[in-house]
């Protein structure tokens, strides 16, 4: 489990490694951009969601369990870069993966 550590809060968000990795990629090149955007997700407990304002001048830190970074899906990370130029910002989506066509 990943952990996105932002501003001053002691409290980690956690994220699977796997959704952080996409995230982080995408997160970085808004910030790079000067971009200030939100990033939104549910709460895995079904309790609530919750959301950040993520702006260039606010410490960010993205901590990984996995020290091998994953293969990254060029699909998903499309996904996650359109949803971050919308007004609605990032929203935190399950990976979208094909089912393999056996012949």
């Amino acid at each position: 489990m990943g952990l996105i550590y932002y501003g001053s809060s002691p409290d980690p968000i956690e994220v699977d490694d796997r959704t952080l990795a996409h995230v982080k990629v995408v997160i970085a090149l808004k910030l790079r951009r000067n971009e200030s955007f939100t990033l939104s997700w549910r709460h895995p407990d079904g309790s609530g969601r919750s959301t950040l304002w993520l702006h260039p001048s606010i410490p960010l830190r993205f901590n990984f369990d996995d020290p091998v970074t994953p293969e990254l899906s060029q699909q998903w990370l499309r996904e996650l870069s359109t949803s971050a130029n919308t007004s609605g910002g990032i929203l935190l989506t399950e990976e979208h993966i094909e089912p393999l066509e056996i012949i």
